[in-house]
């Protein structure tokens, strides 16, 4: 038989309960802008009033009351994995499109003054001093414009140069943060372990490893797998970064290249600092690894570029050096390496113009100074040909301009792809995780309206014992 005062405790329960779901509504509200953050629900279970039934026992009792059984997460682990896919996805595409927009930046093609142009006044001022031969003015120009295109090929290869110091150091960055956030990952396993055997709900203790992971799967394309006891392991490639509450470290090797001429003697090699075994990764640090690579994107389009400096020499060097200056010099170089002063080996960092005074360019077929002399412009007028060639430097470059711009804009396109499939997982996961305010709104009027039936509910009990205990047996008093 049930207790007359059985009431009092099943609206006591109800009290404790709506003012649970009250205050989880609150939370949600006051995080509806926090990053990442998950919302929460209540789940109310009610209470058997037969907590151990026996074959003969029987109640007329309805229940005790209610209870939080738990305060979930709305979490989609489905979606959060995609997402951890997709965000690797878009840092990978996002890191390769930046990186050769950063390039395109350095040729700056087309435009009035990129190599392009000035190579072609450089041609055009070789034509024009083959019909004066004699003339220093149109000699002069020749000289300048030709140094102007050595300075380009410098200043270009310096920038590919500086672009790839700081892709480097970069990557040194990456990989600092990547060991900071796998052990701040390592240490709230820990701490959502403990709370979990403990009876708690570390909701907020998930929400930060999640976010974590998500910093993680964009730094190096980590996943993870959740396991029995509420903590999870984070890999990286098929390797372990992450086993329960212990963490492995990521390292460059020592004596890594630091710059684009150091990838003669060195690479670029990404390691665990336990084993020493090599790193397959993804995100930003995966586009970095393919970005600074022996043979990766900058060494190859320095090596392109070398190809350019070394046919426009070779090619000029070839016609210059036969052709007679009008004082009778002949044999000499036009372009040369700079720090040797040879023809050895010119590449866009290191060509200059080894002519400093124009009345000794070697313009002439024939010998000014000899029997009978002879002053031409026929060597001028071979070198300006060299501008129509199918194999020199003219066509060197606009065949690695146009390679560039053809891999910048597929890069760009998979970005813009990734970018949106990343975007609409993200609404898909924010659909569920997200604060809705309205929602919230309406879930906090449905527990204020069962907090209050529940204190009338008292208060009735209430008013029902005060008749019971204070007026029942006065009659006739």
């Amino acid at each position: 038989m049930g207790s007359t005062f059985s009431g009092l405790n099943t609206a006591l329960t109800s009290l404790y309960a709506q003012r649970r779901g009250l205050d989880v509504s609150g939370q949600n509200i006051a995080n509806a802008n926090t990053e990442g953050y998950t919302r929460q629900r209540v789940t109310m279970q009610s209470q058997n009033a037969n907590l151990v039934p026996g074959v003969y026992a029987t109640t007329s009792a309805i229940g005790n009351g209610v209870t939080v059984s738990s305060v979930d997460r709305l979490r989609n682990a489905a979606l959060d994995q995609r997402s951890y896919t997709e965000h690797s996805n878009s840092a990978y595409h996002n890191a390769r499109a930046g990186a050769y927009s950063q390039i395109e930046d350095v040729f700056a093609e087309p435009s009035d003054t990129a190599l392009q142009a000035r190579l072609a006044d450089m041609w055009d001022g070789w034509n024009k001093i083959t019909t004066n031969p004699d003339q220093l003015a149109g000699k002069s120009a020749v000289v300048e414009q030709a140094t102007t295109v050595a300075s380009t090929l410098n200043d270009a290869a310096s920038s590919l140069n500086n672009q790839y110091k700081a892709a480097r150091t970069g990557l040194d960055t990456y990989v600092e943060d990547v060991n900071k956030a796998a052990d701040a990952v390592a240490k709230l396993n820990s701490q959502i372990v403990i709370a979990t055997q403990a009876g708690l709900q570390p909701n907020e203790l998930q929400d930060q490893r999640a976010q974590q992971l998500l910093k993680l799967s964009e730094l190096a394309g980590a996943s993870a797998t959740e396991l029995p006891n509420g903590s999870i392991n984070v890999f990286v490639g098929s390797a372990p970064l992450v086993s329960g509450f212990t963490t492995r470290a990521l390292e460059i090797e020592p004596g890594s290249a630091n710059r684009l001429e150091d990838l003669a003697t060195s690479e670029v090699n990404l390691r665990w600092a336990d084993t020493k075994a090599a790193v397959s990764a993804g995100g930003s640090v995966g586009a970095s690894m393919e970005l600074l690579a022996k043979g990766g994107t900058l060494d190859s389009i320095t090596k392109r570029l070398d190809a350019v400096a070394k046919k426009l020499a070779d090619s000029v060097n070839t016609a210059y050096s036969a052709g007679y200056a009008t004082d009778g010099t002949t044999g000499e170089p036009f372009f040369v390496r700079t720090d040797t002063g040879t023809t050895t080996n010119v590449t866009a960092a290191q060509i200059k113009v080894a002519v400093t005074d124009p009345a000794k360019l070697q313009i002439s077929a024939g010998n000014p100074t000899g029997t009978p002399k002879v002053l031409d412009g026929n060597v001028a007028d071979e070198i300006s040909d060299l501008a129509d060639s199918r194999t020199d430097a003219d066509a060197e470059y606009q065949s690695m301009i146009g390679e560039l711009g053809v891999s910048a804009q597929a890069a760009i396109r998979r970005r813009d792809v990734q970018n949106a499939v990343t975007d609409q997982v993200d609404a898909a996961r924010d659909a569920e995780a997200g604060v809705n305010l309205d929602e919230e709104m309406t879930n906090l009027l449905t527990y204020q309206r069962g907090y209050e039936a529940a204190s009338r509910v008292l208060t009735t009990i209430d008013s029902m014992l005060d008749q019971l205990i204070n007026r029942t047996g006065m009659v006739g008093r």
